[in-house]
């Protein structure tokens, strides 16, 4: 069987050498934050990457540095060195405009140590001041130097001649397994389930994410605000209940905090691409803090994503340490029903990331949540339900003057999107909608999901202020 596992390079080197600068390069998107403070980086981001047409999977990671294993640097250190393992290339990047540091040096004493390939890579390379840096990088022992400006784009072609006898027959390889495995694919076979952790800084995302893949992928640590890029990592769950392995892509996200209190540049940076993966979700989870509680953060938080349409459940972590569980949970169930009117019933469980409690049944509701967002209603059901709505509660009449509700149909789905043809739409009370929107959600299967129901009305040609085919929208993403 042809392997389809593109090959995996890393980046190493030094903090604020230009590794995210140069991921970003290769992907084509800026996936990874960037800023002229080092140590910006502090989780391994993966991203497709190509260069003439030699593809493989770009690994970012960590600035190297020489501190204590137990403090941050040296944990974000512990992080860079196990993505070493299982690598097929290794690009480390000096940059050539500051020479050679000490660090630099022990760095290469490393690599050289490894039974990975080494490319070195001299970004900053553009303008002669980076020359003495270049020739200096020799003394490194790890071959030719690859001047580079990953800022500008300058060199990147080069890359090719370095990487592609490392890696080149491997890539190859994947292409054609992968052109095989796309061809025989059941069209009808969902894609993995996009799921992604939100919530405060410091409520345990990394650490429950770490949990569900048995290893320590993702930082962690009593410091709030760990996480910074968004990272997607996939990943193989076994289904107790049904038995099945079924493919998952856990998306950790930054802490996001009162928008008052984010003022560094960094952490605006960090929220935005949270606000980012929530975009590109299909579940998001909303992890809370069994020992602080739901706080107000918390509902601007749900109410984002109820807003950007994904499907959105909440989930108490550190349960193991929970004092009066019964009534927090409680609390907290009342607290989401008023704070989340518009979706009533948001799915609630109690996990703990140290323990592993509860976190299957999250995981299986995940999948069925995402089913419900993914629905499509037959024509003939949904009109029926209509019908019977309508009978049961006709349109109210205002000034003696009739609303008529013709017919409705399903423009789209994730979210589901309906849209509600008839007259004098203008009129209809907002009450009324919210009638419209529960239904659908309790008759028709849409129960925690949020639904858009948008009215429209035909033109009309003799007065262009009345019914004048306006699209009328419920105003959010009611559920």
């Amino acid at each position: 069987m042809t392997s389809t596992q593109k090959p995996t390079v890393i980046i190493i080197g030094r903090p604020n050498v230009g590794k995210s600068t140069l991921f970003n390069r290769l992907v084509g998107k800026k996936l990874a934050l960037v800023d002229d403070q080092p140590g910006v980086t502090r989780d391994r981001r993966l991203g497709d990457a190509e260069i003439a047409g030699l593809e493989f999977t770009i690994v970012d990671t960590a600035g190297w540095e020489d501190e204590d294993a137990d403090s941050l640097p040296g944990r974000m250190r512990k992080q860079t060195e196990v993505s070493l393992e299982g690598a097929d290339a290794a690009l480390f990047v000096i940059d050539a405009r500051a020479g050679l540091t000490p660090l630099d040096e022990e760095i290469g004493r490393w690599l050289r140590g490894q039974d990975v390939p080494v490319v070195l890579v001299a970004n900053k390379a553009e303008g002669r001041a980076a020359e003495a840096g270049i020739l200096e990088s020799y003394s490194l022992g790890l071959g030719e130097p690859m001047g580079i400006s990953a800022e500008h784009g300058e060199g990147i072609a080069d890359l090719f001649a370095g990487l592609w006898p490392i890696i080149g027959e491997k890539s190859e390889a994947a292409e054609a397994g992968a052109e095989i495995a796309a061809a025989s694919e059941d069209e009808e076979v969902s894609g993995p389930l996009k799921l992604a952790i939100v919530g405060r800084p410091n409520a345990g995302k990394s650490t429950l994410i770490n949990r569900l893949l048995e290893e320590d992928r993702l930082l962690t640590g009593p410091e709030a605000g760990i996480t910074r890029d968004s990272i997607a990592v996939d990943w193989e769950w076994h289904d107790p209940k049904t038995n099945e392995t079924r493919q998952i892509r856990l998306i950790d996200t930054a802490g996001m905090r009162k928008r008052a209190r984010v003022v560094e540049k960094l952490e605006k940076l960090s929220v935005a691409d949270a606000k980012r993966a929530i975009d590109f979700a299909e579940v998001v989870v909303l992890l809370l803090d069994a020992t602080k509680g739901l706080e107000h953060q918390d509902l601007k938080i749900a109410s984002q994503v109820l807003e950007e349409g994904r499907a959105l459940m909440v989930a108490i972590n550190k349960w193991d340490i929970a004092e009066n569980a019964s009534y927090l949970f409680n609390g907290i169930r009342e607290a989401l029903n008023e704070g989340l009117s518009q979706v009533r019933g948001v799915p609630l469980f109690a996990v703990s990331a140290k323990t592993g409690k509860g976190l299957d049944t999250m995981l299986s509701a995940a999948f069925e949540i995402r089913e419900a967002w993914s629905r499509r209603v037959p024509t003939a059901a949904l009109n029926r339900w209509f019908d019977d709505a309508l009978a049961a509660n006709p349109p109210p009449a205002p000034g003696g003057r009739r609303i008529k509700l013709r017919y409705i149909t399903q423009a789209s789905t994730r979210p589901p999107r309906f849209v509600v043809f008839g007259t004098r739409l203008d009129d209809l009370p907002k009450s009324y909608e919210r009638y419209l929107i529960n239904g659908i959600r309790a008759k028709l299967g849409f129960e925690a999901v949020p639904v858009r129901v948008v009215l429209k009305s035909p033109k009309n040609p003799y007065n262009a202020n009345r019914g004048g085919g306006g699209n009328y929208s419920s105003g959010s993403d009611r559920a």
